[in-house]
């Protein structure tokens, strides 16, 4: 059995798509899914399967959510090794990362999407794409931040899902545990 970290992109935002954690928690265990916990309202889970492929637990996960509430969620799913391996490479200074964002790529980013994102600079942001996660600072807040999870996915033209590091640190704790 294997731990792993689901990211569901777009529930209980701006009252669209709303999906109780204890009915998405309900769903998990129905499909077979176990030890299933959520973090906040935002689409986290920590849970365990038998199956190995994250292309298959994800195509289930989001039929799952289809066929039991109507909407298509977008959901990416990671192993905690994954997970703390993007905490590792953050690359700007330990205090800026206590009030980070992780802009989390539903797919890897060709070459030109890449160069793309290395010409935008916004005043007291700062940003850098790093495998598959954007890494967010913005000395005031990521409220004001024009480096976003919407600015992200217009110019990068893929699903993205951002959280930020305390998130990221409960749901490693969490998949621990």
């Amino acid at each position: 059995m294997q731990k792993y970290i689901a990211f569901l992109r777009g529930i209980n935002v701006g009252g669209h798509n709303k999906l109780p954690m204890q009915d998405l928690r309900a769903l998990m265990e129905l499909l077979g899914f176990l030890e299933v916990k959520t973090y906040i309202q935002t689409g986290n889970i920590v849970f365990k399967s038998d199956v190995a492929d994250i292309a298959i637990i994800t195509s289930k996960i989001e039929a799952g959510i289809e066929n039991s509430f109507g909407f298509k969620i977008p959901v990416l799913v990671k192993t905690p090794k994954q997970v703390a391996l993007i905490l590792e490479k953050y690359p700007f200074s330990e205090t800026e990362k206590q009030t980070s964002y992780f802009a989390l790529l539903y797919t890897k980013v060709g070459r030109n999407q890449k160069q793309l994102i290395t010409t935008f600079s916004f005043l007291n942001e700062k940003f850098k794409l790093i495998n598959d996660c954007v890494y967010l600072y913005s000395s005031t807040g990521y409220g004001r931040a024009k480096a976003n999870n919407n600015f992200l996915e217009k110019k990068l033209e893929i699903t993205v899902t951002t959280r930020n590091f305390k998130t990221l640190t409960k749901l490693l704790a969490l998949s621990e545990a």
